[in-house]
């Protein structure tokens, strides 16, 4: 018989495999789970009753969840040997969580990674607008949830445009449909695009519940720019979706109450409002009407003292000026009088005479030669004369 190198006896190893079905399905406990360079995992499966140990080889963006050793999982792919090691791995293309226990272990740890990271940080949560004109709901047409929210939404505010996105809520599809659907309603331009996005499905286990404990879909509300309302279940329930959403509604019915105003209770709100508004104007205008009048009655008096004042400095001028008046008018007799006296012509009446040379008025005799001609004014009538004769006085 002719012996096969190593090589050619991987090789045929195999091609012997290649014969099993592609997607062979394996189910076992997860131990010795390792990532290396951030992007390869291995581990391996173990069969707990008979002790069997199956490697397994995958990298990171297939596995999922979060993992750790002594978790339960059903892996799908295909297995070959490596010839560098000699060792058969099955190289996984997808990792499902099984029974309760993991999907309660693998949900405790995405949830502390994303509570760590600030996915769930109040400060960060957005209101919807009060009254939104386009809701964006991403549910099953097939639930109950799809029904209630809609019978609740037309019983409250009737009228609003729902731009519904059918999606599974549970399966192996439930993940890129919810994602697709995100993804879409926020491609639409700014006059389609929704105020508000509502997400939610009936209650049910971790299992049921898996798609919205994504961390695919728990990133995609969080990163999502229009706000984000999640309703998941019953209240017992808590998806992690429920965390990251700006607003965490108890049930799909509660989620369409937290969206819709009750048109009942907005019209109270404004009979409310109005009946204020109007009492508090009423107050308003009683107290400014007190204010006029209090301002009026202080004014009046205001101006009944101004009027005594004014009418008092009246008084007070016209006294002032008649004293004036008064003295003036002494004064200018008593200068009409001075005048008087020194009025030439009273001068010559009293027997005196002016005596000129021309236009020159002799004031002394010093000014006169004997032969010169004077003219002289009396207090009646004038005469020329000749010097005969001077003498000093």
């Amino acid at each position: 018989m002719h012996a096969l190198s190593v090589s050619e006896f991987l090789h045929v190893v195999n091609e012997t495999l290649a014969l099993i079905p592609p997607d062979v399905i394996v189910e076992g406990e997860v131990s010795d789970y390792r990532v290396s360079q951030g992007k390869w995992v291995s581990f391996d499966l173990k069969d707990e009753e008979k002790e069997a140990v199956l490697k397994c080889f995958t990298t990171v963006w297939k596995v999922g969840n979060p993992m750790e050793d002594g978790l339960r999982v059903r892996v799908t792919g295909a297995a070959r040997v490596y010839e560098r090691f000699g060792t058969m791995k099955l190289n996984v293309e997808s990792i499902e969580l099984v029974g309760e226990g993991a999907l309660r272990r693998a949900y405790e740890l995405l949830k502390k990674k994303l509570e760590e990271e600030g996915l769930f940080d109040p400060a960060r949560k957005r209101v919807p607008p009060r009254f939104p004109e386009r809701v964006g709901l991403i549910t099953s047409r097939e639930a109950a949830a799809y029904t209630d929210f809609l019978r609740i939404a037309n019983n409250r505010w009737s009228g609003v445009h729902i731009l519904f996105r059918h999606v599974h809520v549970q399966g192996k599809e439930a993940v890129s449909d919810i994602l697709d659907a995100f993804e879409a309603l926020a491609a639409l331009d700014a006059h389609t695009r929704p105020d508000v996005i509502v997400l939610t499905r009936g209650g049910g286990g971790l299992e049921d519940l898996h798609a919205f404990n994504d961390e695919a879909v728990a990133r995609a509300v969080f990163g999502s720019k229009i706000p984000v309302v999640v309703g998941v279940g019953h209240e017992r329930d808590e998806s992690l979706c429920d965390f990251v959403a700006d607003v965490r509604a108890s049930t799909p019915s509660n989620a369409a109450e937290r969206v819709f105003q009750n048109r009942e209770s907005v019209e109270q709100e404004i009979d409310s409002h109005s009946f204020y508004l109007e009492t508090r104007m009423d107050t308003i205008f009683d107290q400014y009407r007190s204010r006029l009048r209090h301002f009026q009655t202080t004014t009046a008096g205001f101006f009944e003292r101004l009027r005594e004042r004014v009418r008092s400095a009246g008084d007070g001028l016209v006294l002032r000026l008649s004293e004036r008046v008064s003295r003036v008018r002494e004064r200018a007799i008593s200068l009409e009088h001075l005048l008087k006296q020194l009025d030439p012509k009273t001068v010559l009446a009293r027997g005196f005479g002016i005596v000129r040379i021309g236009s020159t008025v002799m004031k002394d005799t010093a000014s006169l030669e004997e032969g010169s001609e004077v003219h002289v004014q009396l207090a009646h009538g004038n005469f020329d004369a000749r010097v005969t004769d001077t003498h000093a006085s």
